[in-house]
């Protein structure tokens, strides 16, 4: 029960009774109410402000997560560049170099990835330009990888074709060494014909060997000519090599080749004979390359050794006359 309160009055110098009226009381609870409102509001407000809410602090944790996310995402973009940049590297300076094709280049490798409406999408987003930068990150990784896929399938085309331009250069001899009779009879060059004795250009090699020598083809193609109708050359044999080069095999006793099937080098595709325009058993030997009679001495280097070689130089030089 709340205590009775005096008050004193200075003129009849006696403690009066205070008596509170009920319209002041109402008026005091409205006071301390609205005081309190008013604190309430402050605190509410200072909370919202200085202080995150259960729902904020949600979110808070989940753009936490996502950030984490974003900057493992932009890591392993990073790696991935780094990565593809040494592929890129050793694909234009190793890979394309040794089957002589040029590099790719930059304007092909980097190329645009679409306009700027491609990303239209993410307008309006709080993230936009976040949105927008990585997703053209992407796009252009995924565009340098896509001409990285097709570099390689060339450069697979290019090995392949490689691997069939050194099978199909001619690169033997056209007459195994122990069956001639001499390793050289006449070379490549400016000689003697041994039937009308004029200085006429030899536009092959002469290998003098037995009737009846196994020849072979020096390089893997396809059986071009296999015939005699070729004046001078008798029964001869002209191989196409693909890639530009062609074999003439000439004066053959007889011709085991078939026009149009393909041989493999060192398969056999006739014998030495002396026919034609001959003076005794050997086999005439021409390579031709993108039409031009060019020195045979010069493919022999997969069964002479560099000694064998040079010996066969030194021969095909001091020969003065030809056998055709």
């Amino acid at each position: 029960m709340s205590k009775a309160k005096y008050r004193f009055n200075t003129k009849s110098l006696t403690y009066e009774k205070v008596k509170i009226s009920v319209k002041e009381i109402v008026w005091r609870v409205l006071s301390y109410l609205a005081t309190g409102i008013v604190f309430a509001t402050i605190t509410i407000i200072i909370a919202r402000q200085f202080l995150p809410s259960p729902t904020e602090k949600k979110k808070n944790r989940e753009i936490e997560a996502l950030q984490l996310q974003y900057d493992l995402l932009n890591s392993k973009m990073a790696r991935i560049e780094e990565v593809l940049k040494d592929v890129e590297d050793r694909d234009d300076n190793i890979y394309r170099t040794i089957f002589e094709a040029e590099p790719l280049p930059k304007s092909v490798r980097f190329g645009g990835s679409g306009g700027n409406d491609k990303y239209a999408v993410f307008e309006g987003f709080d993230n936009e330009e976040l949105l927008k930068y990585t997703t053209e990150r992407l796009d252009k990784i995924s565009k340098r990888l896509y001409v990285q896929t097709k570099s390689f399938d060339e450069v697979v085309q290019l090995a392949k074709s490689k691997e069939q331009l050194i099978a199909s250069i001619p690169a033997i001899m056209p007459i195994n060494q122990k069956d001639l009779s001499h390793a050289v009879t006449s070379g490549f060059g400016w000689r003697t014909h041994p039937i009308y004795k004029t200085q006429e250009f030899h536009p092959g090699m002469d290998f003098s060997a037995e009737q009846g020598t196994p020849i072979y083809a020096t390089g893997d193609g396809v059986i071009e000519r296999a015939d005699n109708l070729a004046q001078g050359y008798g029964n001869h044999v002209v191989i196409n090599h693909g890639f530009g080069y062609q074999t003439l095999y000439g004066h053959m006793s007889r011709i085991k080749a078939i026009q149009g099937k393909k041989v493999k080098r060192g398969e056999l595709i006739g014998y030495v004979g002396s026919t034609g325009l001959s003076t005794a058993p050997h086999l005439h030997y021409e390579v031709i390359k993108n039409g031009e009679k060019v020195n045979p001495i010069n493919f022999y280097y997969n069964d002479l050794s560099p000694q064998q070689y040079q010996q066969l130089v030194e021969m095909s030089k001091q020969s003065t006359q030809s056998f055709d």
